[in-house]
């Protein structure tokens, strides 16, 4: 007898559905298997769960804060209170409401500019590495000139000589200059692979250019493109934290940053309030380490020696 390698089901008997992860679809069980590697590694897991916090807070701030953050009637200069938690502004706003408010701001700029940054590394990095010649060169020179221009600088030159002050301005800005770091990794990462057997054997299947790069040679590269999305996230957060600071962006809109630019401009230092200045740095620190930490288990997506060590 030839085995086939299936079992017949006896009669009366029903196969049992399928459960856990397994019963559920494609792109939701690979998330939950993502998220599953993440947590086995405990730098990560620490990182998830301040980044998750940060999330809630962001989302429910409405909800959690006691006060509305443009909110002028209460005794300016206050200071740590059961009342007001932070103190109050120079204009007689609450802070921990501003605090609250400004997650949100903060978060968004530093998610969708590190996300805008890590497609512009990713498309660049990949057609450099896979295609050689001119374009490789032309694709090289520029993310090298990227890399060599200060990235600080050019964001303040930018975020001053652009008319417009939204958030939006600063996540453009944020995104064209924190591209290049990735897209040199990526592109040689993709520079070795284009020379394994599974990509030659794309090449002469009569694949066609970007399922070869994104459906072949993309999957390869999990743990860079993940990488490059916390590593430009993280930048983004400061450099918004830095032009709100430095007055360069929208002093109508509430962040971490323009908390920081109000303290200054109030002389928080002089007249006591410590905690103006030391609550959204300490704020923009927790999410900048958040990224950091999810970072390090961001390796074992793709390196099954890590997911068995961890």
């Amino acid at each position: 007898m030839i085995a086939t390698g299936t079992s017949p089901i006896p009669p009366g008997e029903t196969v049992a559905p399928a459960t856990g992860a397994a019963s559920l679809p494609g792109p939701l069980r690979g998330a939950v298997r993502v998220f599953a590697t993440l947590w086995r590694n405990r730098k990560a897991r620490l990182g998830l769960l301040v980044l998750g916090v940060i999330v809630f807070v962001a989302i429910f701030a409405p909800l959690l804060a006691p006060y509305s953050p443009t909110s002028t009637s209460f005794t300016p200069y206050l200071g740590p209170s059961g009342t007001h938690f932070f103190g109050t502004t120079g204009q007689g706003q609450d802070v921990f409401s501003q605090m609250l408010y400004g997650t949100r701001i903060s978060l968004l700029v530093g998610l969708s500019a590190g996300l805008l940054a890590t497609l512009a590394a990713m498309i660049i990095g990949l057609v450099a590495g896979y295609l050689s010649g001119a374009v490789d060169v032309t694709l090289s020179f520029v993310t090298n000139l990227a890399l060599v221009i200060p990235s600080l600088p050019l964001i303040i030159i930018l975020a001053a000589y652009i008319p417009s002050r939204s958030v939006w301005t600063i996540v453009l800005v944020v995104a064209v200059t924190g591209w290049a770091t990735g897209a040199r990794v990526i592109r040689s990462q993709t520079s070795t692979l284009r020379s394994r057997d599974f990509v030659t054997a794309a090449v002469f299947s009569g694949e066609r250019l970007p399922r070869i790069v994104f459906r072949e040679i993309l999957p390869n590269m999990t743990s860079l493109v993940a990488a490059s999305f916390f590593g430009a996230a993280t930048f983004a957060v400061m450099a918004e934290a830095s032009l709100e600071f430095l007055g360069l962006g929208n002093p109508s809109t509430i962040s971490w940053g323009t908390i920081l630019y109000s303290a200054q401009t109030n002389n928080a230092l002089l007249t006591g309030q410590w905690v103006v200045i030391l609550a959204p740095g300490l704020a923009i620190a927790l999410l900048a380490l958040s990224f950091t930490l999810v970072n390090f288990g961001v390796d074992a997506l793709s390196n099954p020696r890590l997911r068995e060590r961890s």
